[in-house]
């Protein structure tokens, strides 16, 4: 292990010696193979385990051997969550568990506490009906998902690590037999909005007290109310203004997630597990992602609705040790969060620096003119990144029409007036191609047909080093969001 490795083991200290009510452990699953598909060494080297060899690189994240003093057995966590708005108490940790805890510095000199969590890594108490398995498709499609929300500044999970395993699987929305595979990803928190639901479903409010309690020690230390109720509030209050920032950077992006159940969102705001997600190829807000999702429910467009409707529901499960007005008035904030958050982001996207209040009106003039013209979303974004500078790029680009068109002369000058955020980016040879990095689902099913038919990964290794030139390009992490969160 290199010298920053710094190992935690937090999470397991919760609830009685056997982990009620919090986690079971569990054992991972013996897989008959183990072929390396990704390794993100970038990630690696950030919390000590960038010289790991090929073979402990295996052991670690393919058999799950125990990482040195840590966790010496994965951990399924408990949740419960609403699931398109129908409560379920029969979920939890089916096919993924927490496998190690560690920090990516001196916790005294600011390391955060991250978690190393699986998917696909066999059956737990709550499997249900699963195999506990993944197929080696949606690990594909989960490291091109975080890769990508990644570079466009979004607050997200890290897919750490792919492993091929070797089975056969039998999947319905897929053809089958299907190859399959073991995912690990990096992630600021594993407490999903669901295990305070289980517990208030429970009625077990000193076990709310106590995961409340964890949440603030290790993600907002800085909260010092006393009293259970007012430490409760101001913890909500954090994830709501965490969680609306990352409804704005979805939107900013293109991104539809495609399954937002309360289950599906973390203490921590980060984007994670992917299974039909999007971008969207214009400013629709009722495209979805989801082919199940027949009312739209989480179409582009309520992305933000569903989120408050989420966090009402976690503020719920709270109200069994917290003042229900009190928790109310932190949601009432949303509205108000969410306009900054929309601004903060689309200006980030764009390259310009925010001037004051007026800056969420210039986003829903440019959303409306983008809906209403059919415009390729993130050629436009790509366009006009910092403003006035890239005007003779803009009137080169494949939606130049759509530019010299009246109806966008108003916007025009508004982005042209703003002032560029480090306009010396547009010098990155990124700048200079015509048309931006996308991941349109075309795209996506492009990228896994060699791998499918002929074990050639050519065109999954090429998208990653585009996208990893469009993330250098827009150094959006240096900038404003952070790689993890303060």
């Amino acid at each position: 292990m290199a010298e920053n490795y710094q190992p935690e083991i937090t999470f397991s200290r919760l609830g009685d010696e056997a982990g009620a009510p919090f986690y079971d452990a569990v054992e991972a699953a013996a897989f008959p193979d183990h072929i390396l598909r990704y390794r993100n060494q970038r990630w690696a080297e950030a919390v000590g385990l960038g010289d790991l060899t090929a073979d402990q690189w295996i052991n670690h994240f393919g058999r799950f051997q125990p990482l040195p003093d840590n966790l010496q057995n994965p951990l399924a966590i408990r949740y419960h969550g609403h699931q398109f708005r129908s409560y379920n108490p029969d979920i939890g940790d089916g096919r993924g568990f927490l496998f190690a805890q560690l920090r990516d510095g001196p916790k005294d000199k600011g390391g955060r506490l991250l978690d190393l969590g699986t998917k696909g890594s066999g059956k737990t108490p709550y499997s249900r009906f699963g195999d506990g398995r993944l197929t080696l498709k949606g690990g594909v499609r989960e490291v091109l998902a975080t890769e990508m929300l990644e570079a466009l500044g979004v607050y997200t999970s890290k897919t750490f690590s792919l492993i091929e395993t070797g089975e056969a699987l039998q999947r319905n929305d897929e053809p089958s037999p299907t190859r399959s595979a073991v995912m690990v990803r990096l992630s600021h928190s594993h407490v999903r909005f669901g295990a305070f639901q289980r517990l208030a479903f429970e009625q077990n409010p000193e076990a709310v007290a106590e995961l409340v309690e964890y949440c603030i020690a290790h993600f907002y230390p800085d909260i010092d109310e006393e009293g259970a109720s007012a430490r409760a509030v101001a913890f909500f209050g954090r994830v709501v203004e965490r969680t609306v920032r990352l409804a704005g950077q979805w939107m900013a992006a293109g991104f539809v997630h495609g399954v937002l159940n309360t289950d599906n969102m973390n203490v921590t705001g980060e984007s994670f597990d992917y299974g039909p997600w999007r971008f969207a190829p214009t400013a629709d807000p009722g495209f979805t992602a989801a082919y199940f999702d027949q009312t739209g429910l989480y179409a582009f467009g309520r992305q933000a609705e569903a989120a408050a409707w989420n966090l009402a529901q976690f503020g719920g499960a709270l109200s069994l040790i917290a003042d229900t007005d009190a928790l109310t008035e932190q949601l009432q904030t949303y509205g108000a969060l969410y306009e900054a958050a929309m601004a903060d982001a689309y200006f980030a996207r764009l390259g310009l620096k925010r001037t004051g209040d007026e800056d969420f009106a210039v986003v829903g003039d440019l959303l409306r003119w983008m809906t209403e013209t059919g415009a390729p979303y993130q050629q436009v974004f790509f366009d006009w990144f910092c403003g006035a500078a890239s005007t003779a790029r803009a009137d080169a680009s494949p939606a130049a029409e759509l530019y010299a068109q009246d109806k966008f002369q108003a916007i025009r000058e508004t982005l042209t007036d703003y002032d560029a955020d480090r306009p010396e980016r547009l010098s990155h040879p990124y700048f200079a191609q015509g048309k931006p990095c996308g991941m349109l689902i075309d795209e996506v099913e492009a990228i896994w047909a060699p791998i499918a038919e002929h074990d050639d990964w050519s065109l999954f290794e090429a998208k990653l080093e585009a996208i990893a030139q469009m993330r250098n390009a827009y150094d959006f992490e240096a900038s404003r969001f952070g790689a993890l969160p303060q």
